[in-house]
């Protein structure tokens, strides 16, 4: 069980393996730092990445030199606890953090109690007031017994995870605050007790700093908690069961079982208002599926025979009988939680100067504050205010809203983009789309829908009778190679022709011409066959070497084009995509596609532009196909590269990079691949294929490119907020360690003041929830249209 449990969250790769883990007991950036610092020295692992904001871990090692629970023990080791962060092991790990909550929420409470009486008492003294009980809370054994519950009891969390960061030699905040309030402790219990002065007292200092700091530290776990909103939502939406039909039982007989249990084959029924359990193909039934989660339509899709199904999306108005083509853990909604939950654990380069300065910070602060209490001692003359300007020095400074600055903006900027059908891969990712100042974009399947349709069918009239259609016996057969030949690929082109194959033999078995079976039943073996990437396809059939792709592929092999010259023509002028087939070096057939424009594209090209963007348009198609669909959209003809193969695009990549541009590179078919692995940003079409999305850093489940613009203003946004969060807290900083050290700032201030800049920096990055978005809908404008 435990093998399985480590495969599910391992991906072993040679000698590099990958352990997810949930670390919990971290409460600044010293500690993440501190684990990734000590897990990073150990033989094995090559890297730690460690986030603050969402609890996580991820640690690339050598299986080999260490395995996972060495891994754990050594986190343990370091003062903190670990868990694998699994599907197996959400409900612990859900549990736990809402005891923790929990827990903090009553030693908030019982803190604030203890604690009130003499923050009033204080006020009241302060404004004179002669009051009876205003006396008696200043007695000191008062102040001890309310104190000492808060500093030794509630506070303890402190000094255990203080003492763990000085065992791991990199001190933490929670260092800061044991010595700061520990120092207003005994400085005070002398005074009342020891023979000091017994009218200065602190303990009101040491209770409500560790109040105020609890307080801040609740309010930062809430606002956490709501920064992982966009996971816990797509969670939800996971069905924990399915109802599999049974097809040895007469009838629809149908049985509840774990969503585990589902394997690939199996029959589901789905009924109206529940959850798609896996990702599968519609059987029987006509429904309205929404698919928001997915795409970010809001606009539910009809469903009927043969059309795809995605978990987690949401049946509507009718029953479905589906058969499901993937195992839960291997559905779409799985790769989006598992990609949304890798992006908001990376961390964004700007990050690293926040991470240098943490890992210094504190036994900086604890220098100034020996200094200040030096220099106060000797400016002031007594030791009651100087351990008082020292206290507020240690208590007010606060790398946890350094360490906060970015994961927290990566974490809520990643789950809004994750509910606009936008999966960003890392916060690097997201980082790098701000500043891109080039989009280079594929033609099919990007710029138009990518459902190509065959709009003409003709034999070579040098071979065939030139009256000779499909309907033929000779069109019928070489219909058929053709069709046996691309059903091997996975090109949008391919899928059309099959689709037109299928569609001709149901015409012709209607029309009684063809006593055949289905097209797929009857189509010819097909043996070595290779994809040409950018050209074409080859495959020898009954001994015959077919080549099927491009004019351009025939002219390169000397194939006489003459005989079909005119369609070839006639066809490209429209702008629609030919096809050529030979046998050996003899041209057979033409097959003319059309590939209709998004209704998008032209809008978000438009928006693009409008932003200074500089867009191209990149296709293997021939120079006049490619033309016709840039004037669609708005491109000039110096905006666009036909007639292109996979290395010819990665060319154009490297190139515009050498003259110094950042390039985007948006496309969705193999032939994209090199070019979007190339670009400084690659952007997969959702619709695409799986190679061009394992290539690319943001993937568009939507396959619209209106969600270019959403993409970009949702990098500029959650950059803002990352450069806001760092200013405010280097400010904080700045400012406030040299007003606390001049003794400007009491030590209750200062607290106040610390948890304030954290809970101020959450609450920044929350407010990327309100980005506008929606108003990059897609639109043509008006000059195209006319």
């Amino acid at each position: 069980m435990r093998k399985r449990e480590e495969e599910r969250v391992l991906n072993d790769r040679s000698e590099h393996a990958f352990l997810r883990l949930a670390i919990t007991g971290m409460t600044c950036a010293n500690c993440s730092g501190r684990i990734e610092r000590v897990l990073g020295r150990k033989a094995g692992i090559y890297r730690a990445n460690v986030n603050l904001a969402s609890k996580r871990g991820l640690f690339e090692y050598d299986p080999t030199q260490i395995t996972p629970e060495a891994i754990i023990a050594h986190i343990e080791k370091t003062g903190f606890g670990a868990i694998l962060d699994d599907k197996a092991h959400q409900a612990v790990l859900q549990s736990a953090e809402a005891k923790a909550t929990e827990k903090m929420r009553w030693e908030l409470i019982i803190s604030a109690i203890l604690s009130a009486p003499m923050l009033l008492g204080m006020i009241a003294m302060m404004l004179g007031s002669e009051a009876s009980w205003v006396h008696f809370v200043h007695l000191p054994w008062v102040q001890l017994l309310l104190t000492t519950p808060i500093q030794l009891g509630i506070g303890a969390r402190f000094y255990r995870a203080g003492w763990a960061s000085l065992r791991a030699k990199a001190p933490s905040m929670d260092l800061l605050v044991a010595m700061g309030t520990t120092s207003a402790y005994l400085y005070s219990f002398y005074n009342g007790f020891l023979g000091g002065d017994p009218t200065h007292l602190y303990f009101e200092s040491s209770a409500v700093i560790i109040t105020l700091i609890l307080l801040g530290k609740y309010f930062e776990e809430r606002a956490k908690n709501r920064t992982g909103e966009a996971i816990r939502s797509l969670m939800s939406l996971q069905a924990q069961t399915a109802l599999r039909i049974d097809p040895s039982q007469t009838g629809q007989y149908y049985i509840e079982v774990p969503i585990d249990a589902v394997v690939e084959g199996d029959l589901l029924l789905v009924h109206p208002g529940k959850s798609i359990p896996v990702d599968g193909v519609v059987i029987s039934g006509h429904s309205t599926v929404d698919e928001s989660m997915l795409t970010g339509e809001s606009l539910p899709v009809d469903k009927g025979e043969e059309d795809l199904l995605y978990s987690g999306t949401l049946n509507q108005s009718g029953a479905l009988v589906m058969k499901a083509l993937k195992r839960e853990e291997e559905s779409t909604l799985s790769k989006i939680i598992a990609l949304v939950n890798e992006a908001q654990g990376s961390k964004a380069p700007i990050q690293q100067l926040a991470d240098q300065i943490s890992a210094i910070f504190v036994p900086a602060v604890i220098l100034i504050a020996l200094v200040t209490l030096l220099i106060s001692r000797i400016v002031l003359g007594e030791w009651g205010d100087a351990i008082m300007h020292s206290v507020a020095v240690l208590v007010i400074a606060c790398p946890c809203a350094l360490g906060l600055a970015t994961p927290t903006a990566i974490m809520v900027g990643t789950g809004v983009g994750a509910r606009q059908g936008i999966l960003i891969k890392n916060g690097e990712a997201l980082e790098r789309v701000a500043k891109c100042r080039t989009i280079v974009l594929d033609k099919t399947g990007t710029i138009t829908a990518g459902t190509p349709e065959v709009k003409h069918f003709a034999l070579n009239p040098d071979v065939f009778d030139p009256n000779l259609g499909a309907s033929t016996d000779a069109g019928e057969k070489i219909l058929k190679i053709l069709v046996a030949l691309e059903s091997h690929s996975e090109h949008p082109l391919a899928k059309a022709i099959v689709s037109y194959g299928d569609q001709e033999v149901t015409r012709q078995q209607e029309a009684g011409q063809s006593a055949a079976g289905s097209n797929s039943d009857s189509l010819p073996i097909v043996e070595n066959f290779q994809a040409l990437v950018g050209a074409g396809l080859t495959g020898i059939i009954e001994g015959d070497t077919y080549f099927v792709g491009s004019p351009r592929l025939m002219a390169a092999r000397n194939i006489d084009l003459t005989p079909l010259a005119p369609l070839i023509e006639q066809h490209e002028s429209q702008g629609e995509t030919v096809v050529l087939m030979s046998r050996e070096d003899q041209l057979m057939a033409l097959v003319a596609i059309a590939d209709p424009v998004k209704e998008s594209s032209a809008g978000a090209i438009a928006h693009l532009k409008a932003r200074g963007i500089k867009v191209l348009m990149l296709t293997g198609d021939n120079q006049r196909t490619a033309e016709k669909i840039a004037c669609e959209v708005g491109l000039n003809c110096d905006e666009i590269r036909a007639e292109l193969k996979p290395e010819d695009k990665a060319a154009i990549i490297s190139e515009l990079q050498q003259s110094g541009e950042r390039v985007a590179m948006v496309g969705d078919g193999m032939n994209d691949a090199p070019a979007l692995a190339l670009a400084d940003i690659g952007i997969a079409m959702g619709t695409g294929t799986d190679i061009a999305m394992e290539s690319s850093d943001v993937t568009i489940m939507n396959g619209d490119l209106s969600s270019l613009p959403k993409m970009i203003t949702l990098s500029e946004g959650t950059m803002r907020k990352i450069r806001q969060n760092l200013f405010w807290a280097f400010i904080y900083n700045v400012i406030g360690i040299p007003f606390a050290a001049l003794g400007f700032l009491s030590p209750i201030l200062a607290g106040g003041a610390m948890a304030f800049s954290s809970v101020s920096v959450l609450l920044n990055s929350l407010s990327l929830n309100r980005l506008n978005l929606d108003r990059f809908r897609a639109h043509t404008p008006k000059k195209l249209k006319d």
